[in-house]
């Protein structure tokens, strides 16, 4: 464990919060994987609702996330917002339970869920105003970290689900469980986490804490839009969503490619992705090690260069072996990838950890969609093994793009 890591979680509250990043996380792995199987197959939505509402959903939680994180920052206290989304969590998955009907799993996943998705971003802001007086370099061990439990919780969570509701007929009570991991979650913000700032004093003239809510839906809200919507936060966002994208079309053409062009089956899909997952988890927490010498631009840097060439290779590959010994550097740079982002992100906004956390859903937003965006034109244009190098090529290109904006700096400057 690095050693930076080990003096932050001697930290009562950077402890707490870490087990609340697991609750969260049990909460997604325990649903995630088997909510089109809930939506569609149980409970009768369309193909074509089923993806309306899941795109929805996506702009909805992007929306809520940021503004959020916008009366966070302006409010000054991270703890009641989180109780409140965590709430939201509670009453979403019960909802789904309780009252299976296609009414209340519209509801829930168009509204409740995504509310409860801006916890995600919450914690992180939470846990880098705890961190802020520790330096830079241990701030990112710990982003690592807390980045790590969530990727253990999907190592472990949805395969004990699925063995656990296999005889059951039915995967509405992963909702429930879903739902009374929220109810722990919510007992343990309530009771271990302390109210905490979510400004610096010396912003006080800039982010006056006598705001009234009425204030807050003013349009000085629409000024933290501008802030986001500025070229120097967009040009870095669109570098770090076409890094990311290249981790979203892996996940669709991997399994295709193991199956097609390698003549693997779906078995060899699971063993695959597990071993890569479980990978990753101690892969984030060397990459948290690596940053104690390397700024965040340099690391990330590295670690998109690892997948891009992961990328192309999947791409090139003709046997079952070669995936198989790809898992390695599939692991690490995608280890890379889903943790360093974080601390970068932040930073671009360094002043305000509500709004900056943010980001964090904004880009998960948009890799997801530049994802989307090139796996329709590789298979258009190709086959499989053709949009996993047309994948690595976007990921150069977001190399390219960061190298250009922030080459040789240790942090985001202005353009």
């Amino acid at each position: 464990m690095p050693s930076s890591l080990l003096i932050a979680m001697r930290n009562p509250v950077i402890r707490t919060s870490m087990f609340a990043i697991v609750l969260f996380g049990f909460s997604g792995a325990s649903t995630s994987p088997y909510q089109s199987v809930v939506g569609i197959t149980e409970l009768g939505l369309s193909d074509g609702l089923y993806s309306a509402l899941i795109f929805a959903a996506a702009l909805v939680n992007v929306a809520l996330s940021v503004t959020i994180g916008i009366v966070a920052d302006r409010v000054g206290n991270y703890r009641t917002l989180m109780l409140a989304v965590i709430l939201c969590g509670v009453a979403g998955y019960g909802a789904v339970y309780l009252l299976p009907t296609k009414l209340s799993f519209v509801l829930a996943a168009l509204i409740l869920l995504p509310a409860y998705g801006a916890l995600n971003p919450l914690l992180f802001a939470y846990v880098r105003t705890a961190a802020k007086d520790m330096g830079g370099r241990h701030a990112a061990a710990v982003n690592s970290a807390i980045r790590a439990a969530i990727s253990l919780s999907w190592v472990l969570v949805p395969g004990l689900v699925g063995l656990v509701l296999s005889a059951h007929g039915s995967m509405l009570p992963a909702y429930l469980l879903a739902s009374l991991g929220c109810l722990a979650n919510f007992v343990l913000v309530l009771r271990r986490l302390p109210p905490k700032a979510a400004v610096d004093q010396a912003l006080g003239k800039r982010l006056s804490f006598l705001a009234s809510y009425g204030e807050i839906l003013s349009l000085r809200v629409l000024a933290s839009f501008g802030e986001i919507l500025s070229l120097r936060v967009v040009l870095r966002l669109l570098a770090i969503a076409l890094i990311s994208s290249t981790l979203h079309v892996n996940a669709a053409v991997l399994p295709l490619i193991v199956t097609g062009a390698v003549g693997g089956d779906v078995g060899d899909i699971g063993i695959i992705v597990g071993i890569v997952a479980l990978l990753e988890v101690i892969f984030i927490l060397v990459w948290g090690r690596i940053q104690d010498s390397l700024s965040h631009i340099n690391a990330l840097a590295l670690g998109t260069a690892i997948y891009v060439v992961n990328m192309a290779l999947l791409g090139l590959s003709a046997e079952r072996w070669h995936i198989y010994a790809l898992t390695l550097v599939s692991a690490f740079g995608a280890a890379a990838l889903i943790s360093i982002p974080i601390t970068y992100l932040q930073e671009l906004i360094a002043d305000r950890p509500g709004l900056g956390s943010s980001l964090i859903s904004v880009n998960i937003f948009l890799g997801g969609g530049l994802g989307a965006a090139l796996f329709a034109l590789g298979t258009r244009i190709s086959d499989y093994s053709g949009t996993a190098l047309l994948s690595s090529l976007a990921g150069v290109a977001g190399l390219s793009l960061l190298l250009f904006l922030d080459g040789g700096r240790g942090k985001a400057s202005a353009l």
